[in-house]
């Protein structure tokens, strides 16, 4: 199974405060040990959303706003994708997370194709394949 794990903003992250070299070291080891054991896929930190902009689509028309956004509990600092066997392996890896006091995260489970069940035909599922594939590249 995989899950996404989404670290969310505060208002450090939002003001752009970088991390400290301790915690960057902290996150290095944990990160590492992840990847040791098979279970990190991807990881990356996001920066403020004053850098970034939001797509809203609405009678046909994207409209589009530049950040930075009010803060508030939805906003997005950073994530993970890992594999685990179950949501509570997810959650065993990340009670690990070398976060201090007020830090939050979100754990997502990220769909496969059997969860579209008969909607996704197999000339769908075939083109999603090969997709995949060429982003690898």
């Amino acid at each position: 199974m995989r899950f996404m794990v989404i670290v969310k903003a505060s208002k450090d992250s939002e003001a752009g405060v970088m991390p400290s070299t301790e915690l960057l070291a902290a996150m290095g080891k944990f990160n590492e040990e992840m990847v040791k054991a098979g279970v990190m896929q991807a990881g990356e930190g996001l920066h403020p959303t004053a850098k970034g902009a939001r797509v809203k689509y609405s009678a046909g028309q994207p409209a589009v706003s530049r950040g930075p956004f009010n803060f508030n509990s939805d906003l997005v600092a950073g994530f993970w994708l890992i594999q685990t066997r179950s949501l509570d392996e997810a959650i065993d890896w990340m009670k690990r997370v070398p976060f201090d006091g007020g830090a939050e995260i979100e754990i997502r489970q990220v769909f496969s194709a059997e969860d579209f069940d008969d909607a996704l035909t197999p000339e769908l599922r075939e083109q999603e394949v090969r997709l995949r594939a060429q982003a690898r590249k």
